[in-house]
């Protein structure tokens, strides 16, 4: 039995993982996965994998191409997720913001350097025609930090996964007036290089593993009841989602995509042409 140590945000998003941990689906294939919650998103499984914390973590596709591409001793094994994700804007609650248009040289909550909130920002700036050189941030953690710096104005806008924040938008505190959409697929299964290298055959079959119980679940006709009883989301919204979400079911890398989110970083100046140099050598 071999065991890893592996990350993901403690979202609807990694319930196949959840399941198929629980129903013994990689013990019964020799292998041993240790689940671990990363409230602080794409940066904190970054800093993980820097440090060997972890051994795998499901993050988001710009995040860990950019960190890999600037040093992160890591390889991506491929998509998770095929389809983009929603990110929501959300305000303080009791303030007059109303539109994005409005954000211009505001401040935005991030969880940390390098994670979607904060690269995310660069895309809207770079689709609202901004000075992305002027975007001021607030590092605050995790989604409660977030909220946090919102009600207490430390930021004017944060940026999270918009169903995920529904519920406190509910609560009054915080205020959702629109969403930006990544320009690629959203999330994807990196690992430390020296793991893929001793490894990879068994991390192969994991990501087989992980996306047949994905597929799976999408046809289930319960998942919907399932996914907001655990992660307390309304029906309609597990719906909405579903419509708009698949898992990488068959294992494909969908190179040209990471070539897109490459230049478009590149086109952001978060990236170097130099740093981009072999990126297909460097990522896999």
């Amino acid at each position: 039995m071999e065991g890893f140590k592996i990350g993901g945000v403690p979202e609807h998003f990694n319930l196949p993982w959840r399941m198929g941990i629980e129903e013994g689906r990689f013990r019964n294939e020799g292998i041993q996965l240790h689940w671990s919650d990363m409230g602080g998103g794409t940066g904190q499984m970054i800093r993980g994998l820097e440090t060997g914390s972890i051994d795998i973590a499901v993050l988001l596709t710009e995040g860990v191409t950019k960190a890999i591409l600037q040093g992160l001793d890591a390889k991506i094994l491929g998509f998770y997720v095929t389809t983009p994700l929603h990110w929501g804007v959300h305000v303080p609650y009791h303030g007059d913001i109303q539109s994005i248009d409005q954000l211009e040289n505001k401040t935005f909550a991030i969880s940390r350097e390098g994670s979607g909130s904060h690269l995310m920002a660069y895309v809207m700036a770079k689709q609202e025609g901004w000075d992305p050189a002027k975007l001021d941030f607030n590092i605050i953690g995790d989604v409660y930090g977030g909220l946090w710096a919102l009600e207490n104005e430390e930021a004017q806008a944060f940026l999270w996964e918009k169903y995920t924040t529904y519920p406190y938008t509910e609560q009054k505190k915080c205020r959702y007036i629109d969403e930006i959409v990544t320009p690629w697929p959203c999330f994807v299964i990196a690992v430390r290089t020296e793991v893929y290298n001793e490894h990879k055959d068994l991390l192969d079959k994991m990501c087989g593993i992980v996306g047949q119980k994905a597929k799976e679940l999408k046809a289930n006709e319960d998942v919907v009841d399932l996914i907001s009883w655990r992660y307390n989301l309304r029906r309609r919204h597990v719906e909405n989602w579903l419509n708009e979400t698949d898992w990488n079911y068959d294992g494909i890398k969908y190179p040209l995509a990471f070539e897109k989110a490459i230049k478009y970083l590149i086109s952001l100046d978060l990236l170097s042409e130099e740093e981009a140099k072999d990126w297909r050598k460097k990522l896999f």
